[in-house]
């Protein structure tokens, strides 16, 4: 199934877009946002909070990158899959901010902490919907029953 040049276009723009944001993100829990990627981690996950927030911030640099560098599919769309469950696998330190009452990235209150729970859902459907991943997928496991 093939798609309009517009819908391919959107769709790169998006990629492109989400590309840029991950890895300014990332850079940015290396350096000047830390302490405040830092109200993120669950007081109750056991490793070492900063360690965390750089580990992550590496794993958001690399997946920039990759989103940034990879247009064919089904690459692609393996890169957007892995973008998506990045943002799922972080999504329990977006709530516990908001049940520890944690301060951060200006979200000083519980209105505006779960309000920010409400974004973590869209940046899941970006990461699918501009790399195609979903289709991607689907094709790489029907790819693989017909070969067995």
């Amino acid at each position: 199934m093939t798609s309009s040049p517009a819908r391919r276009i959107v769709a790169a723009a998006g990629q492109a877009t989400l590309g840029a944001f991950l890895t300014f993100a990332g850079v940015s829990h290396l350096t000047v946002a830390r302490e405040e990627f830092q109200a993120q981690v669950p007081s109750w996950f056991p490793l070492d909070t900063d360690f965390v927030v750089l580990a992550s911030g590496a794993v958001e640099i690399g997946l920039g990158v990759a989103l940034l560098s990879v247009w064919k599919q089904p690459a692609r769309g393996i890169v957007g899959a892995t973008a998506a469950a990045f943002f799922v696998a972080v999504f329990p330190g977006n709530i516990a901010q908001y049940v520890e009452h944690k301060d951060g990235f200006g979200l000083d209150t519980d209105t505006k902490r779960a309000v920010r729970l409400a974004f973590q859902p869209a940046l899941v459907a970006w990461a699918l919907g501009a790399t195609g991943a979903i289709r991607t997928l689907r094709g790489l496991r029907h790819r693989r029953s017909v070969t067995r």
